[in-house]
């Protein structure tokens, strides 16, 4: 990858100018360029790694550039991390890198995926939903029940036989280009990655979700910038000052809140054993903060800027509902009920 320097680039952090983001120039154009540049990417930073801001400062840029780019970029690093952690150079006869990959662990009602291990290696077979770009992928870490109930991650290509499509509809107007189906595979060849329980167990489940994070981040500053630039000029009028500094307190927040979190992910990193609790504890609330942030942005960015832009602007009217849909990954109340219940079984006082 080429270094990438541009008012695009979204700055979590204050560096020099020998550690730029690591972005492609120029910026890929829509989900298909960005999966086929994706493949030639053999440095990117991964969470713990000791460039964790790098990373989410990469993913925020893709993001302020096209959300549905970033959507297609961050799980395909996101299985990388996780093939690096489980110490798998190769898998499913073939190296890592120069394959698209993505990562289906979503669970849905009345569907079930099972593994099931013969003398000659394992199989997948069920349905598997929630499987986004299953068409253009070439592999995916997927999670499978096992006999006895535990669940573990397997590596499938996407590509072989047994694989069957489902033919869902995809009638959203948000990351139209990221469309999500499930999956039927029949008797389908897999290989473990890692031991049954460990996608979840490992403090790389939460340092991965917090990417996620960073992703929607980088949209809302988009939209931050959007609001910025239309009122700016207009300083003599207080309620568009208003609309300002509301903008700027939630994104400021929210990006210390990463820049945070990125410290304490590379800190743990360099423990023998990462706090697993703490991981989790710190992605509850860096998604709640950063969620929070990216739903004042959608409001106050309508009522500062009013229908014209929804109306007569592309870039800023896609960005609005992908946003609005990406950022619908935090579950909202029942997020903010989890990290009540984790702060609730402490021994003392959160703050």
């Amino acid at each position: 990858m080429r270094p990438y320097q541009d008012e695009a680039t979204v700055k979590l952090q204050a560096r020099s100018a020998q550690s730029p983001v690591a972005v492609p120039r120029p910026l890929p154009q829509g989900v298909d360029e960005a999966l086929a540049t994706v493949r030639g990417w053999s440095d990117a930073p991964f969470p713990a790694s000791g460039s964790t801001i790098e990373l989410w400062e990469l993913l925020a840029t893709l993001a302020v550039h096209d959300l549905a780019v970033a959507r297609a970029v961050e799980p395909h690093l996101d299985a990388l991390a996780i093939l690096a952690q489980a110490d798998l150079a190769a898998v499913l006869g073939a190296p890592v890198l120069g394959r698209t990959w993505g990562v289906f662990a979503a669970e849905g009602p009345g569907a079930a995926l099972t593994a099931t291990q013969s003398r000659t290696g394992w199989t997948l077979s069920g349905i598997k939903p929630w499987c986004s770009l299953a068409d253009r992928l070439d592999a995916a870490l997927v999670t499978a029940a096992l006999p006895d109930g535990e669940r573990q991650l397997f590596a499938v290509d996407l590509r072989g036989p047994g694989i069957e499509l489902g033919t869902e509809a995809w009638v959203s107007r948000g990351l139209a280009e990221i469309p999500s189906v499930s999956i039927t595979l029949h008797e389908v060849d897999a290989e473990p990655v890692g031991a049954p329980g460990w996608y979840v167990a490992r403090p790389g489940f939460s340092w991965g979700a917090m990417g996620v994070a960073a992703c929607w981040y980088g949209g809302a500053v988009g939209l931050g910038r959007s609001v910025w630039a239309a009122v700016s000029p207009r300083a003599d009028q207080d309620l568009l000052m208003m609309y300002l500094g509301r903008v700027d307190e939630r994104l400021e927040s929210a990006r210390r809140a990463l820049v945070l979190a990125a410290e304490q992910v590379d800190a743990a990193a360099r423990c023998d054993e990462p706090d697993r609790s703490v991981a989790r504890l710190e992605a509850k609330r860096v998604r709640a903060a950063v969620a929070r942030a990216c739903e004042e942005v959608l409001d106050v960015s309508a009522h500062a800027l009013g229908p014209a832009p929804l109306a007569l602007d592309e870039d800023h009217a896609k960005r609005v509902v992908d946003l609005q849909v990406y950022v619908r990954q935090h579950h909202a109340e029942r997020d903010l009920a989890s990290l009540g219940r984790t702060l609730a079984g402490a021994s003392e006082p959160p703050w």
